[in-house]
């Protein structure tokens, strides 16, 4: 039995609804030290804008983030606690289209 509903629209169909102006400076910030003590990154996984990548062996996530869609699960996912996040400034952020 196939739980997904066929209709339902997918991920980068939803993501293709929105519209970014992104601030240049990065709203979100992440504790090096607790970073690498993380053994599994669950940021890298959990965080649906793919905001947080892991490059070239480091142990701490680079963060892509004008992908932001602001949902704030990266703050929740993190076990140690090391993502700090801020409303970007006035104006910048995810906006969202209808029609």
């Amino acid at each position: 039995m196939n739980h997904m509903d066929e209709n339902m629209p997918k991920i980068d169909e939803k993501l293709a609804t929105l519209r970014f102006i992104c601030d240049n400076n990065c709203h979100i910030t992440l504790n090096p030290k607790m970073c690498r003590k993380c053994k599994n990154k669950p940021c890298i996984y959990f965080c649906p804008a793919q905001v947080y990548v892991i490059e070239d062996d480091k142990d701490v996530p680079n963060i892509n983030y004008e992908n932001c869609l602001e949902c704030g699960t990266c703050r929740i996912s993190c076990p140690l606690g090391s993502v700090e996040w801020k409303n970007p400034k006035g104006g910048s952020g995810v906006r969202y289209r209808f029609g």
